[in-house]
């Protein structure tokens, strides 16, 4: 343990030596080229990982407020909520705990997203995991997914206030566009899934 502990050192030892000799004139290393499956620069994905940091101190209150505006301006999705269907009025909604202890799991999802940025890979597997997790929903369309998409912008802006700047919604937008996409790529994977088992099975 010693030694692979001494060789840790030496080599971060080295690391720094050949930084420092390099010449504060030269040019910076060649950034790693972007994911193209990622619709985001890497300097878009810096700068929306470092605004999210303020959704996720005010996470619930966010995810509260993007799904009061949802029902709001989509009345027919409160009917999929057999525990939000007696909230009628926008007070009820703001101050329900089941909505509250939803909008929290819907956040949590959205925060694994743009946490995960970084990491195409898995994040394509999770949100795909997602949403084929929604098949099993019953009268969840994949339309669906994209009728959050007003409603968490509104509510991204009304937390971040002055910090929601033009640069900060356009990429907002692309970010939640891909990520709604890829839910309901994953709707699509599980329906025909669904459909090749159901072959499988009937030439049993």
């Amino acid at each position: 343990m010693g030694g692979t502990f001494t060789k840790g050192l030496q080599a971060l030892s080295k690391k720094i030596q050949d930084d420092s000799s390099r010449d504060p004139l030269d040019d910076p290393p060649v950034p790693a080229p972007p994911d193209p499956r990622l619709p985001l620069t890497a300097k878009q994905v810096f700068n929306i990982s470092k605004s999210w940091k303020g959704i996720a101190r005010a996470m619930e209150t966010t995810g509260i407020t993007m799904f009061v505006k949802l029902f709001e301006e989509n009345e027919d999705l409160i009917t999929l909520f057999k525990k939000f269907q007696y909230l009628q009025t926008q007070e009820s909604r703001m101050e329900s705990l089941e909505l509250a202890q939803h909008a929290s799991i819907v956040m949590t999802t959205l925060d694994e997203g743009i946490r995960s940025l970084d990491k195409v890979d898995y994040l394509i597997d999770y949100l795909h995991s997602v949403g084929k997790f929604h098949t099993k929903i019953a009268g969840f369309r994949k339309e669906n997914f994209w009728r959050i998409e007003k409603p968490f912008l509104a509510a991204v802006k009304e937390t971040l206030g002055d910090r929601y700047t033009e640069n900060m919604e356009n990429i907002y937008k692309i970010t939640i566009r891909f990520i709604l996409e890829t839910l309901s790529k994953g709707f699509d994977l599980a329906d025909e899934e669904k459909k090749e088992n159901e072959v499988l099975t009937n030439n049993i």
